[in-house]
């Protein structure tokens, strides 16, 4: 039992289309286990309610997460940034991967908090940003005005309901992040063998964070299908862990499909993609298939994504540059723009991608326009 609260400092934040807790990490214990059930009670996991009700948790994979930035001592970088995802119904907090939506919010709040020197009173301040989960780089270009991060503008990201100042985030050299290479298996294309539904194809890709990627046919959907839908069908649900489980095992992230379920709920990803094709928004906008180069909707955490993790766009716009891999029909290698069409909306990225003299493919860099805000700083209390 708990024998006292404490209130610990932290910035409520909006990055992308997720929002979360930011903290320093000198504000925290230095012992991970008592780190990390410090930021579960925070957020209000586990709850078996599914609400976080005695927490500042969201109840969903978008709104259930933590960050942890500092100076770096790295050189060629300014901050460090770790990111947790907190599991709603269970004590686990998965170190494993990154949040490319929350990645946005890491260059205002360092920032904020003064850990960046030499930014520019007005025009685009550059926070070179490690990622400290994957060992890789992102370069974050924020909007100043008057010595202060400008959060205002008419920037309208699809999943947002307010425009807000962009924020352009370059993620450099984005593939081969915990060991993996660009292509764990080495193929462009897989056959994953999974238990009821028999042998579904496969692009597996490490790159953002590491992803399955499928056909949404291969699960008897048309990919216009939006996630509050979604999200009421059980019997889908549990195909889409055992496709994203059985791809873990092939790309070498767990033993087992049931680790991966148990050990692994944040990564990797599972993309499901489809040409493109009209849908209405969640929002009731009507979005034409002219818009969008592929068809996604993405699980993550065990239910589809509102909108689309930026790990995810990072992840199919590294996969659309190379050639042979499993998306939509109609998408080339070699990289540039790749439009996609979420639950949401839209989300366009820009990818640069090269071979070697081996023949061997290196994605260069992947380009994404994001934007964030500050909702709250203070103290969160935290009984402990």
């Amino acid at each position: 039992m708990p024998t006292e609260v404490v209130a610990i400092a932290a910035s409520f934040m909006r990055g992308g289309t997720s929002k979360g807790l930011f903290f320093l990490p000198s504000d925290l214990p230095a012992e991970p286990e008592a780190r990390d059930a410090l930021l579960l009670r925070a957020i209000g996991s586990p709850d078996p309610y599914a609400r976080h009700i005695d927490g500042l948790g969201g109840a969903s994979s978008s709104t259930s997460k933590v960050v942890l930035v500092q100076r770096s001592a790295r050189p060629g970088c300014d901050v460090d940034y770790l990111f947790g995802q907190v599991a709603i119904d269970q004590p686990l907090v998965d170190w494993s991967g990154s949040c490319g939506n929350l990645a946005a919010a890491v260059g205002p709040f360092a920032l904020h908090a003064g850990l960046v020197d030499g930014a520019p009173a007005d025009g685009l301040a550059t926070v070179r940003i490690w990622q400290a989960n994957l060992g890789q780089r992102i370069v974050a270009h924020v909007p100043m005005q008057g010595g202060q991060v400008r959060e205002l503008g008419d920037f309208a990201l699809d999943g947002v309901p307010f425009p807000a100042a962009e924020i352009r985030l370059d993620f450099l050299d984005p593939a081969g992040g915990g060991g993996l290479p660009l292509l764990p298996t080495g193929r462009v294309q897989d056959v994953l063998p999974v238990p009821g539904l028999g042998p579904v194809p496969a692009t597996l890709v490490n790159s953002g964070n590491a992803t399955v990627i499928v056909p949404a046919a291969s699960l008897g959907l048309a990919g216009t299908e939006l996630s509050a839908q979604l999200n009421t069908d059980a019997a889908l649900l549990a195909r889409c862990e055992a496709v994203r489980a059985q791809g873990a095992v092939a790309m070498g992230l767990a033993a087992t499909p049931a680790q991966a379920t148990r050990e692994r709920p944040a990564t990797p990803k599972l993309a499901l993609v489809g040409a493109p094709a009209d849908y209405v928004a969640s929002d009731g906008r009507a979005v034409a298939s002219g818009q969008m180069d592929v068809l996604v909707r993405m699980v993550s955490m065990g239910q589809f994504h509102h909108a689309l993790p930026g790990t995810g766009a990072i992840a199919l716009a590294s996969a659309a540059a190379l050639p042979g891999t499993l998306l939509a029909p109609g998408i080339g290698a070699g990289g540039a723009g790749l439009r996609m069409g979420h639950p949401s909306g839209c989300i366009e990225t820009e990818a640069e991608a090269a071979q070697d003299a081996g023949g061997a493919w290196r994605i260069r860099r992947v380009s994404v326009s994001r934007s964030a805000r500050r909702l709250m700083t203070g103290q969160v209390w935290v009984p402990r």
